[in-house]
């Protein structure tokens, strides 16, 4: 059979067109699947209930403070504790040389019996013209003199019974005891060197370290911000004098034992604009030191309404304003400012921009681009965990 050329080309055209359906069909079945909306954590804002700090700055303060001086002069004999030992309250600590004043107390006996001695025909002499001037044997100006001779007598009595004392009490002065109890720090005198009486140098300082005070300072405008809150409702005051205090060492680390608020000053520092609050805490082991530099960890108050978003949650905008994104009703992020006032653990203690319900992404953050959909799951899910369903597949074509 010979095909003429017009056959030929219509045959020729028929399989072209078969040739580019079945080059469609192929296309149209691979065609890529659509891209899932991005997954990200994200938790539920609710109220609760919590308990409001603040970090102050602070100094250890011994307790009790007595700076040891001596109460009459002379040399030092014999120093009688070891430096930086415990001492208790009436230990003997320094005995300065007794010898002038075991004299001079001597000497006041001597005096005190001379006087009594004195004062007995004194009595004896005034009872006499007591009973002659009655009869008139001797004159009245006699027996006056004989009276007043007798009081005379018993205030030298009395005035030798003084100085006795006060030799005893300067012969018991040289033996120089700790006026409190405490730790004693280093001597400042030896043995054989000359100390006066109430000499402006210390030999030692004595200071009580269980319990010790802890001395912070606040500013004036943290108080006013506490104010506001309690005028306002959002902060329930616990009462001051009942605040506890914890501690927190230069490295971190918690104080163990838990201190008490004892009370604020009432005049405000010019320089610092800032009060003095003086708290007590116990020291058995002698943790804390004088002169120690912590951070006290003070509560405030209670907030019963409280919405707590973690930090990871929390970025800043261009203007340096906190923000967070929240996955709206419709799945669509949205960037919502927020008033952040304090941290409360690893937390942002929120007041304006969020409120209880909103899903607060916390993870994926870089792939939530606001106005863009999003599929939300609990933070901390395992990834992928309660994926949605695929998207159907695309028709095939033949």
């Amino acid at each position: 059979m010979i095909i003429t050329a017009p056959v030929k080309s219509i045959a020729l055209v028929l399989l072209l067109g078969g040739t580019l359906l079945t080059t469609g069909c192929s296309r149209q079945d691979a065609a890529p699947a659509p891209a899932p909306p991005p997954e990200v954590g994200v938790i539920t804002l609710q109220p609760q209930r919590a308990v409001l700090t603040t970090e102050l700055p602070g100094r250890v303060a011994p307790h009790l403070v007595a700076e040891v001086r001596p109460q009459v002069g002379g040399i030092i004999q014999q120093r009688l504790f070891a430096e930086g030992s415990e001492v208790r309250a009436g230990q003997a600590l320094y005995q300065i040389d007794p010898a002038t004043y075991r004299a001079a107390f001597a000497s006041a006996r001597a005096a005190l019996s001379r006087a009594e001695a004195n004062l007995a025909p004194a009595r004896l002499k005034a009872e006499r013209f007591r009973e002659l001037v009655a009869i008139k044997a001797v004159s009245q100006q006699e027996d006056d003199d004989a009276q007043a001779a007798l009081l005379q007598a018993a205030a030298e009595v009395e005035s030798a019974r003084a100085a006795v004392e006060t030799a005893r009490i300067n012969l018991d002065y040289t033996g120089i005891k700790a006026p409190i109890s405490g730790r004693i720090g280093r001597s400042t005198v030896t043995t054989g060197a000359l100390v006066t009486a109430n000499q402006p140098a210390a030999l030692a300082t004595i200071q009580q370290l269980d319990p010790v005070y802890v001395d912070v300072t606040q500013s004036t405008a943290e108080l006013l911000r506490l104010k506001e809150s309690l005028a306002r409702g959002l902060v329930k005051g616990e009462g001051a004098m009942q605040a506890p205090v914890r501690l927190r060492f230069e490295n971190g680390t918690l104080y163990p034992l838990t201190g008490t608020l004892k009370f604020a000053e009432v005049t405000v520092d010019q320089s610092t604009g800032s009060v003095t609050l003086r708290t007590l805490f116990p020291n058995p082991e002698q943790l804390l030191l004088p002169g120690m530099f912590v951070r006290a960890v003070l509560e405030e108050g209670v907030s019963e309404q409280a919405l707590l978003v973690p930090q990871r949650g929390v970025t800043r905008d261009p203007a340096g304003r906190p923000m967070a994104f929240v996955v709206g009703a419709d799945d669509k992020v949205e960037p919502r400012v927020i008033k952040a006032s304090r941290t409360i653990g690893d937390s942002w203690l929120v007041e304006d921009g969020l409120k209880a319900g909103d899903r607060v992404i916390l993870e994926g953050i870089q792939r939530a681009r606001p106005g863009t959909v999003v599929r939300a799951v609990p933070f901390g899910s395992p990834p992928g965990g309660g994926a949605p369903a695929p998207a159907p597949a695309a028709e095939k074509k033949p």
